[in-house]
């Protein structure tokens, strides 16, 4: 039941995220609101530098054989990374480059995000999902309260800063409370776990923070090219329709990962871990590209509800592209070098998250020259960019056998097909043509959700 409750706990997550990207595009004006989300993406890079090493090697080694041990190199780590990102921080601010509310703010914020997704993974490798489950609500609601209140009560990009800040703080002290400690029986970390964790976590770290390089060259392009204010639009496409890609994969992975790991641990060339993993990656890839189809189906509808008159026809221009490239880019972080985590192998991770991040970039300039100043040109080519990072990544993919589920895959790729080809580069599908998308997208969707609950009542047997 605690998998399940996970799930839900994610689903929650991202529909909170959505909701605070529309609230936040309202309650701001277009060029801070372009500043916000730049903010963000900035934030998370900060984070992902300082801190993704560690949780990379805390969901591939911990708890392990001595959790203590496992531990104590966690936490004494952290505390490095933390007051390295502080210092980082503390540098910009005297640098003068930005105002000194946005470079603390942003230092704060990356050590909050970083501490936070850190001891979120330990819960969950733990297997102590209800605990997570609760936290991970807890930190999604705080931090959208905080933002939109400060927002409200400042509509400005310091106002926000501030209120998410505020909603920080709160979390950690109920997560203390909640949680309890983890420093109990803490001892000197050991010298080999340490070198361990360096070299698998830093190969992976290095590998996301490419990855992050992707979108944050992207939206520092699209605003270069056409200033701040016009494009708000398109930057909330770009963070608010990875969302439901982002929920997938994380969802997905916090569930199955984790056996996953322990399966290829003790089998690794066995028909039930070739199986395990098929089924994995069928999950990932049915319900991201039911994702898709269904976006591209629910686009202008949706926008014409939700999106800011003043936002809308931007948005609706990059929202297409956006949709193909979040879908791409999903199986490029997380499907395609799965063989590569599970093989700790780490140039391959390392060198396709540095080929997704130059093809998406160097391509969507290259559309832009090429298209005469076009948005949509821009991104079309970096979504072809994403799709070449694919074809580079597929290699690496099939270098692990596994038994894949083609039914449900097939009937996916077929809604998503049908959407993109009535859409015709403009975000709106028949009623006919959404109900037949619709109908496609069940065979993956019902699928998925037995998977799930069988894996659910076959997960006390496991060893």
């Amino acid at each position: 039941m605690g998998q399940i409750v996970a799930l839900a706990a994610y689903a929650y997550q991202a529909l909170l995220a959505l909701g605070l990207l529309l609230l936040v595009s309202r309650l701001l004006p277009a060029q801070d609101f372009t500043y916000y989300s730049l903010f963000v993406t900035i934030s998370q890079f900060g984070s992902i530098a300082a801190f993704e090493w560690l949780r990379f090697s805390c969901s591939r080694f911990y708890p392990g054989a001595d959790e203590t041990a496992q531990r104590s190199v966690i936490l004494y780590s952290f505390a490095v990374c933390a007051v390295l990102c502080l210092l980082v921080g503390a540098g910009v601010l005297v640098s003068g480059v930005i105002s000194a509310g946005i470079a603390v703010g942003g230092a704060f914020v990356a050590v909050f995000q970083g501490g936070t997704e850190l001891h979120l993974t330990m819960l969950r490798f733990r297997q102590d999902f209800r605990l997570f489950s609760i936290l991970q609500v807890i930190r999604s609601s705080l931090l959208a309260i905080g933002t939109v209140g400060g927002a409200l009560f400042a509509p400005t990009l310091s106002g926000a800063v501030a209120g998410m800040l505020a909603g920080g703080l709160a979390y950690v002290v109920l997560a203390r409370l909640a949680g309890g400690s983890l420093a109990q029986g803490l001892r000197r970390p050991q010298r080999p776990l340490v070198k361990k964790y360096l070299a698998y976590g830093g190969a992976s770290a290095g590998a996301s923070v490419a990855s992050l390089l992707a979108p944050l060259g992207l939206k520092t392009l699209i605003t270069a090219m056409i200033g701040s204010q016009g494009a708000a639009g398109a930057l909330l496409a770009l963070d608010l329709l990875q969302r439901p890609f982002v929920l997938v994969v994380s969802a997905l992975h916090a569930i199955r990962y984790p056996e996953l790991v322990a399966s290829y641990d003790r089998e690794p060339d066995s028909p039930a871990f070739r199986e395990r993993l098929g089924g994995y990656y069928g999950q990932l890839a049915n319900c991201s590209l039911v994702a898709a189809a269904v976006i591209l189906c629910l686009l202008a509808p949706a926008a014409a509800w939700l999106v800011k008159a003043e936002l809308r026809e931007a948005f609706l221009l990059a929202a297409p592209a956006v949709t193909i490239l979040a879908l791409l880019r999903a199986w490029v972080q997380n499907l395609l070098p799965t063989p590569a985590h599970l093989a700790q192998r780490l140039r391959p991770i390392i060198g396709l998250a540095v080929a997704d991040a130059i093809l998406l970039n160097l391509s969507a300039l290259a559309g832009w020259i090429v298209s005469g100043g076009s948005l949509a040109g821009l991104l079309y080519s970096s979504a072809a960019g994403a799709a070449v990072a694919v074809m580079l990544g597929t290699p690496l993919f099939l270098s692990m056998p596994f038994r894949w589920p083609r039914f449900t895959l097939g009937s996916a790729l077929a809604a998503l097909v049908i959407a993109g080809l009535a859409n015709g580069g403009t975000p709106q599908a028949s009623l006919p043509v959404s109900l037949v998308v619709f109908l496609l997208c069940i065979p993956p969707t019902v699928a998925t959700a037995i998977a799930l609950l069988q894996r659910q009542d076959a997960s006390p047997k496991m060893s």
